[in-house]
């Protein structure tokens, strides 16, 4: 049987790459951060693509925003090295080291047979960029990529690994989180700031070990009661509760 889908999904993506030039893989977000790369880039340009957290970008965005850097990896470069997408900044492109390479892009690596297929990382300018962006320009690291240590590494805290937590994007550019619910065993509400005035267009659910990751002071709320909430001004670490 895994022999037979993995055959249905090789000829899937042969089928977008004969039909488009390349396919898309999007990896959602479970344990850790959600990210998307290119199988065929090699071909047309000699390179795969990727774009790797980023939840500032709603993934009708990400695709977007590699379907226009493919077409400017076709078609050459700005002299600044800076790809401008409307709507959504500018983008430099940054080479990824093999074990990057070796630990997401494993649809590519596996269509090509190849372990040392080229691939560079999409980086969003500083306006768009959230703490879920790695550096796949360095040897993969826990502690340098937290975040994103669950990929090699046992999960560790005592809450489900795929738990979740509604956000916004201010807590996502890095601001302290001061207002802390759970309202089921696996979901929880973390934000900078007030929720309940936070804008629609600014709220994203991510993985909650994102967020604990960047933050050790968030510890507490893992062991809030369903139902609970905590409390804290922008300065301090300490929780109170509500």
């Amino acid at each position: 049987m895994i022999d037979s889908e993995r055959r249905d999904r090789l000829r899937r993506i042969s089928d977008h790459i004969d039909q488009y030039g390349y396919h898309v893989t999007t990896v959602i977000q479970d344990i850790a951060p959600r990210f998307t790369y290119t199988i065929g880039g090699s071909g047309l340009f000699g390179f795969e693509l990727i774009l790797a957290g980023s939840s500032i970008f709603l993934l009708e965005d990400v695709l977007k925003i590699i379907e226009h850097i493919v077409d400017c990896c076709k078609n050459g470069f700005p002299d600044d090295g800076k790809i401008e997408v409307d709507n959504y900044g500018h983008f430099t492109l940054r080479r990824a080291h093999t074990s990057w390479i070796n630990i997401l892009l494993l649809g590519a690596v596996d269509y090509f047979n190849d372990t040392t297929i080229t691939a560079y990382q999409i980086c969003p300018d500083t306006d768009h960029t959230t703490i879920d962006v790695p550096d796949l320009g360095l040897a993969w690291s826990a502690e340098r990529e937290p975040a994103w240590r669950w990929l090699r590494q046992p999960w560790e805290s005592p809450i489900p690994p795929t738990s979740t937590a509604l956000t916004n994007l201010a807590a996502l550019r890095g601001e302290r989180i001061t207002e802390a619910s759970r309202w089921e065993l696996d979901q929880w509400e973390l934000f900078a700031g007030s929720g309940p005035d936070t804008p629609e267009h600014e709220v994203r659910i991510v993985p909650i070990g994102t967020l604990l990751a960047v933050d050790q002071t968030l510890e507490p709320v893992i062991f809030l009661d369903v139902g609970k909430s905590l409390w804290r001004d922008a300065d301090a670490t300490e929780w109170n509760e509500w």
